[in-house]
């Protein structure tokens, strides 16, 4: 079985470069909220781990360190609610983005199978599906697929990018139940978790798809995916991890054994000091607290709607209703005086989409943000603003879009 060719298929962040020039042009620069890639410093616990581990002259091990996998199983017990998570049942990997992207592969999925993923999401998961030959399904309603034994495998991603949504622990139960009545397998990104703001999350936590209370006490058939990019600012260390199920575990490990996929010894090492450091993960979620309150204020302010949104990295927004961009011009027009089409160049979009009436909008402002469309069919009207930028460029942003 060979994997698709995925040769033709345009990314489409490569799309947003007439957006980039617009935003670009604005006399007082460019506020880039559109990626989400972290901007604050690595902590110093972190690097000086790195650094201490810089004599890496021996190959290191793809199961990861003892250290590394006690490590990840002490911090889903103290941050995630997650005892007795056996250590056996812990991978590292290069980056979440690439198990996202391969473990339909690295399950020997492939014609005939299909794998579900959310309806609003991360296109990597459908890249994924598509890469090993399996089928896509787009949906949020369990009921679209329990009882179909040709699903092999379901994603869960809460809290949700590019919505913020966080899924409760009945719901992620349902999902549970449902998978294993049919055996198909549950990977849940988590890699927000730690970044819970409002609702049921801010006061009960984002619970992870390991919790006793999903799982019934047993992590048969699940998968959590988790990265540390985020929390501890080191998207460049390509910094991740895979937990659960020890047989699935297994699985990955050997294939991954084959092909050299290992995180480097000098990043096992920092991601310990990372995991065993709470301080500086509560330090920068104070810091994307404050950036998203001002951000929020002035979207809403700007006459924009906020949905979901209550955990993440990022504010999902939209125009509000029966109002285009700015709430002043149709949703799928252009700006006056913008001189960027607002239908802009969705991947498989064929019509106008009300997300690319506000990317343009936004950036005539210099505002660069992330179009909906990139999420699937029901992310259209809404475009992803990102909160990881600095202060001062989010202060900008703020400047511009209250007319301060």
């Amino acid at each position: 079985m060979g994997l698709a060719d995925l040769s033709g298929l345009a990314y489409p962040w490569d799309t947003l470069a007439p957006y980039v020039a617009t935003a670009r042009a604005h006399p007082r620069g460019l506020v880039d909220l559109s990626i989400g890639t972290p901007v604050d410093p690595t902590p110093a616990v972190v690097r000086d781990a790195l650094a201490a581990a810089s004599d890496a002259h021996g190959y290191p091990t793809t199961h990861g360190t003892p250290a590394l996998r006690e490590a990840v199983a002490s911090w889903f017990a103290r941050r995630r609610g997650v005892p007795g998570l056996d250590p056996d049942g812990v991978l590292p990997t290069v980056g979440s983005k690439e198990l996202v992207g391969l473990l339909p592969s690295l399950l020997g999925l492939g014609a005939g199978d299909v794998v579900v993923h959310p309806a609003t999401a991360y296109p990597t998961y459908n890249v994924g599906a598509r890469l090993a030959g399996a089928t896509p399904l787009a949906t949020d309603d369990v009921d679209a697929w329990a009882g179909r034994t040709d699903v092999r495998l379901v994603w869960v991603n809460s809290p949700s990018n590019p919505t913020g949504a966080v899924a409760d622990r009945a719901h992620l139960a349902r999902v549970v139940a449902a998978a294993r009545a049919i055996g198909a397998v549950v990977a849940s990104d988590e890699c927000y978790a730690e970044l819970a703001w409002e609702g049921h999350a801010a006061t009960d936590g984002v619970a992870s798809i390991l919790d006793p209370e999903v799982c019934d006490g047993s992590h048969e058939g699940l998968l959590a995916v988790y990265s540390l990019s985020k929390q501890s600012n080191v998207a460049g260390y390509r910094a991740a991890f895979v937990a659960g199920d020890v047989a699935l575990v297994g699985r990955l490990l050997a294939t991954r054994k084959h092909l050299g996929m290992i995180v480097p010894a000098p990043v096992q090492a920092a991601m310990v000091a990372a995991l065993g450091d709470d301080a500086h993960v509560d330090a920068q979620r104070e810091v994307y607290r404050s950036r998203r309150v001002a951000l929020r204020g002035a979207v809403e302010s700007a006459g924009f709607v906020v949905d979901h949104s209550e955990a993440g990295l990022y504010l999902w927004v939209r125009a509000a209703d029966g109002a285009g961009p700015g709430g002043t011009v149709p949703a799928d027009g252009p700006r006056p005086g913008d001189t960027v089409p607002a239908d802009g160049p969705g991947p498989g979009d064929t019509g106008s989409a009300p997300c690319w009436g506000l990317v343009g909008d936004l950036a005539a402002r210099g505002i660069l943000v992330g179009p909906g469309a990139f999420y699937g069919e029901a992310g259209r009207a809404h475009v992803r603003i990102a909160l990881t930028a600095s202060d001062e460029r989010v202060a900008e942003a703020v400047a511009r879009l209250t007319g301060a």
